[in-house]
């Protein structure tokens, strides 16, 4: 008998589609924080980001600010987009 079994994979996270999602969504609230492009926001000296679970959580708050209905997956791919492009916290678990 052969049997077939279907993997309920998760597709990963996209850094691709983090940074559409990213540059949709939050660009206009950081240039006007920060000037310039936004990106100030990331890489300031006193940024307050200190590792993957506070990016996430501070995304998380942004994206309920916004009221943005994102689901897991895209919170994924922006985490991914902003810890590859600004932070280098290591990859996730």
């Amino acid at each position: 008998m052969l049997l077939l079994g279907l993997t309920g994979a998760v597709p990963a996270a996209d850094p691709e589609r983090g940074k559409s999602l990213h540059d949709e969504n939050c660009t206009h609230c950081h240039i006007s924080l920060m000037g310039r492009d936004g990106s100030g926001i990331y890489t300031r000296p006193d940024r307050r980001i200190d590792s993957l679970p506070a990016l996430r959580k501070q995304v998380n708050r942004c994206k309920d600010s916004l009221g943005a209905p994102w689901p897991p997956d895209q919170i994924d791919d922006l985490v991914l987009y902003l810890n590859q492009t600004f932070y280098q916290f290591g990859d996730p678990e």
